[in-house]
């Protein structure tokens, strides 16, 4: 079958806007409260670089970030509003976030459900990784002070081995390292492209919307932007399959057979 046509058949397999638009809600529904619950337990120094991270990422800036610093910074409330069960919950609620992410990877590569038991702590691993890796996008997209060209660079290193690993751990180890090599690349270079699209859009988007409709408006803009940016996502890593399992690449990387599944979970 040509490249382009088992390209199509794998995007409608994976079913692309539906898998974007579900990661996007689980993203505003479970990991933006995470993050919340986390700012609130965390030192202000921490709450500071998790909203200039969000600013960088997002491209949220104006009004809009002034809304995102309040609702980080308010520690002493939301800590007596979560207290220590509570914040445990938003985590092992979280992990629907991830959960709908490992799906989308399994259907990328046409496997079937990995389960619960070799799921669990990887769900939960995931979401410490990925909080761990946006904290520091503020100062990796400054280039560690050293300007925005190292910046790029090193911004962009770090999205592709997020999303390396990202895949390998939520597949349960059932594709190797190399094959994982072509969507990594390719997804990195969408999420960072899509970081830096952002600031230029965003922040009269979300100004606009806010003064049209008010919350309401910035809510809707944000779901918008979070589902654009997931079907980026799914697109890259759909492609990145297609990419590996074809040759002369499937030989090189030693990827799986086409019409051959994989190795079965542990």
């Amino acid at each position: 079958m040509p490249f382009t046509a088992r390209f199509l058949a794998r995007m409608t397999a994976v079913n692309t806007v539906e898998a974007a638009m579900r990661l996007a809600a689980q993203a505003f529904l479970a990991a933006l409260p995470f993050l919340i619950v986390v700012a609130a337990f965390a030192p202000g120094s921490m709450q500071n670089l998790l909203a200039d991270s969000l600013s960088d990422v997002t491209g949220i800036s104006g009004k809009s970030l002034d809304e995102v610093r309040k609702a980080f910074t308010a520690q002493g409330t939301a800590q007596q509003s979560y207290g220590a069960v509570g914040a445990l919950v938003t985590l092992v609620s979280a992990t629907a976030y991830s959960r709908a992410l490992q799906r989308i990877c399994e259907r990328c590569w046409n496997l079937p459900r990995a389960g619960v038991r070799p799921g669990l702590w990887r769900w939960l691993l995931w979401l410490l990784v990925w909080l761990a890796v946006l904290l520091v996008q503020a100062p990796l997209r400054d280039g560690l002070g050293a300007g925005s060209g190292l910046g790029l660079v090193l911004s962009f290193l770090s999205a592709v081995l997020m999303w390396w690993w990202t895949q390998h751990l939520l597949l349960v180890g059932r594709i190797g390292w190399a094959p994982l090599v072509p969507g990594a690349l390719l997804t990195g270079t969408g999420v960072v492209l899509c970081g830096y699209v952002s600031r230029l859009v965003m922040p009269r988007t979300l100004d606009r919307s806010l003064a049209e409709f008010g919350p309401l408006g910035a809510v809707f803009t944000m779901l918008s932007w979070l589902i654009a940016v997931y079907v980026v996502v799914v697109v890259a890593l759909t492609l990145g399959q297609v990419v590996a399992t074809s040759r002369p690449f499937a030989v090189l990387l030693g990827s799986p057979r086409r019409g051959r599944r994989p190795r079965s979970a542990d």
